[in-house]
């Protein structure tokens, strides 16, 4: 069922990519991951892990937490400055903070979004390897060379008594292979994980 998701995802990430914006600004557009690739909590529903469309689902909130954590001036994307909140955050109900950041780089879409749950470890099903990241065992999937999905990298640590999920979308190619993009988010977000 897990495996039916993701194929959701990636057929509503593919038809939700043609929206025009302007280049280099953080614009609220289609969602990065139209649904999860991450655990949801036993649900076996594929329409349950479905995010919102961005026109209904505004930024909800302030921004605090793991996701206050992470700048736009911490991520490789040119045209924002650092106090410019997230594009959307606290749209994934099934986790306890969700966050993205996205923009348009000469018509492609790139970004990143983050998931936290509170004290308990988020998993994928499917992994490519695992690093060591300051003590952090960060576990990832390479989906860079996959045909039928944009390049992304979805990534997950042991985090703050808890788990962070960490999916970077970047079909550019401007900014290094899309994996090293989620490590160096990871190290940013282990570097602050107790401030």
């Amino acid at each position: 069922m897990r495996r039916l998701v993701l194929l959701l995802a990636v057929l509503v990430l593919a038809s939700g990519c043609a929206r025009t914006v302007t280049e280099g600004r953080p614009v609220a557009q289609a969602p990065l991951d139209a649904a999860s690739p991450f655990d949801q909590q036993g649900s076996t529903d594929p329409s349950a892990s479905e995010e919102p469309d961005p026109q209904t689902a505004p930024i909800d909130g302030e921004v605090q937490g793991v996701c206050a954590k992470l700048k736009w001036t911490d991520l490789p994307y040119p045209g924002a400055k650092a106090e410019t909140p997230p594009t959307q955050i606290n749209y994934d109900s099934t986790f306890d903070q969700s966050c993205r950041w996205t923009t348009k780089i000469d018509n492609f879409e790139v970004g990143v979004s983050l998931r936290f749950r509170e004290g308990r470890q988020i998993t994928i099903e499917r992994t490519t390897g695992d690093w060591d990241v300051k003590g952090h065992k960060v576990t990832y999937l390479d989906r860079s060379d996959e045909q039928d999905v944009e390049p992304s990298c979805v990534l997950v640590v042991p985090y703050d008594g808890g788990g962070l999920g960490i999916i970077i979308i970047d079909s550019s190619g401007k900014f290094g292979t899309v994996c090293d993009q989620g490590r160096k988010v990871a190290e940013v977000l282990i570097d602050r994980e107790t401030s």
